[in-house]
């Protein structure tokens, strides 16, 4: 039987997981492939480190290069994370004619127009559905399966660490800190949370979603990005009683010849499917022209959900090394000449419904005043929520109003003039719904 050989850069959760994989599954794999998968090179920061995997046979360096200029690996497998060093592994493997599979969504978000245009180039294989969601197959479903299909909308819960924080927060009615804490002890959350819970990491894998989705490289800095800090029990339990949930959502839209880039917290029906998805687990909400609503579930990080997507992506490329084919796919799933680069649609033109919660001192005029200044923009109100009744003058009152369709500049600007008030005490908080089909 026939060995593809593999060289691994990384040897951390994810590699460790694909090394168990191949072991444990050997037979499976060699049954479904009619080969045999062997990790023959490895690269690591601390070779001498235990690791406690089955490396019988493995040359483990330090070396970068000792897989590039090795004539016997076939597939490179890069498990490293960062940007600079992978960044180099990846192209250097694709120059040097050796296909490539990447878990890494910051490679693909930050460094996408210098490893796309390569991949297109060598016209080698690219495997990435490890980049987003973990073990949940939703990349090649964009690239393959609805290829047929105009991608109306794309919408995730990508970020198991936020989606944990939210969950709690929602069933127990606790404060964001706490529960950050306790992911932080449970291993949900990194000592510093920051790439997690403001965003960076959802709008990472949105780039690469909606890359796939459009046939697009999205310029990533451009993607508005939005964390969950700001949410609080309060904000939660109105949502609940107004029918919604609030998750972290990514968001992704063809808009003209402009594309809808965003990541925030997002008001969401609690009917709805991606409502129903708690803890660490991820989904993605697609709508295609042809197919309509559609929904990927499941584990979206951990050594063997992720480690499951980079062996399938491994098989696919070895069989394709096997038929003596390059690639069958593009990378991006259209070819070179259809690839577009389009903008991205700034924040301030988008357009949603609103929730925005006031806290106002009890006087009279205060709700006419504020509707009066929404409706000078063009902004009319849908619904309107107070929750308690002050006991005296002075005290605070919460007022919700839920908005019809708006632009968010005429909302901001709406803002900018109504919290001045003298009867307005401290900052709006302001949460986007989304109205999802399905």
């Amino acid at each position: 039987m026939k060995t593809i050989h593999l060289g691994l850069y990384g040897l951390g959760v994810v590699g460790g997981g694909v090394a168990h994989i191949l072991h444990r599954n050997q037979e499976l794999i060699q049954a479904r492939l009619g080969a045999a998968l062997k990790i023959s090179r490895a690269v690591v920061r601390d070779p001498k480190k235990t690791r406690g995997l089955p490396l019988d046979g493995v040359k483990v360096t330090t070396d970068p290069n000792d897989i590039l200029n090795d004539p016997e690996i076939d597939i490179v497998v890069e498990l490293m994370g960062g940007t600079d060093l992978a960044a180099q592994v990846v192209l250097g493997a694709l120059n040097a004619g050796k296909p490539v599979v990447t878990a890494n969504k910051a490679l693909l978000a930050v460094r996408a127009a210098e490893i796309f245009p390569k991949a297109y180039e060598t016209g080698l294989p690219l495997g990435i559905e490890a980049s987003v969601a973990g073990g949940v197959p939703v990349l090649r479903a964009l690239r393959e399966g609805l290829a047929a299909d105009h991608i109306e909308e794309v919408c995730g819960i990508v970020n198991g660490t936020c989606n944990y924080i939210l969950t709690k927060m929602t069933q127990e009615g606790a404060a964001f800190g706490p529960v950050l804490a306790e992911a932080q002890k449970l291993g949900y959350a990194e000592a510093d949370p920051t790439f997690d819970v403001d965003g960076h990491d959802t709008a990472q894998k949105l780039a690469v979603l909606v890359n796939l989705a459009y046939g697009a490289m999205v310029h990533y800095p451009d993607i508005y990005k939005e964390g969950i800090r700001g949410i609080t029990p309060l904000d939660i339990e109105y949502a609940k009683q107004l029918g919604y949930t609030i998750k972290l959502l990514a968001i992704g839209k063809r808009v003209g010849d402009k594309v809808e880039a965003r990541v925030h917290p997002t008001l969401v029906a609690h009917n709805h499917l991606l409502s129903q998805v708690n803890g660490v687990f991820n989904a993605v909400y697609l709508t295609g022209d042809n197919v309509g609503a559609s929904l990927s579930y499941g584990r979206g990080a951990g050594a063997e959900p992720t480690g499951s997507a980079v062996v399938s992506d491994i098989m696919d490329i070895a069989r394709d090394l096997l038929a003596g084919v390059k690639s069958k796919v593009p990378p991006l799933g259209v070819k070179k000449d259809q690839l577009i680069r389009p903008a991205i649609l700034p924040i301030e033109d988008i357009s949603s419904e609103y929730y925005l919660r006031f806290q106002v001192l009890d006087r009279p005029g205060t709700l006419a005043k504020i509707t009066s200044v929404l409706g000078s923009r063009g902004i009319s109100i849908q619904s309107m929520f107070q929750p308690s009744q002050a006991e005296h003058p002075e005290d605070p009152v919460q007022v919700i109003l839920i908005t019809h369709q708006a632009k968010e500049r005429d909302v901001a600007g709406s803002l900018k003039e109504i919290e001045p008030l003298d009867f307005v005490l401290g900052k709006t908080q302001l949460i986007r719904i989304e109205r999802l089909g399905g």
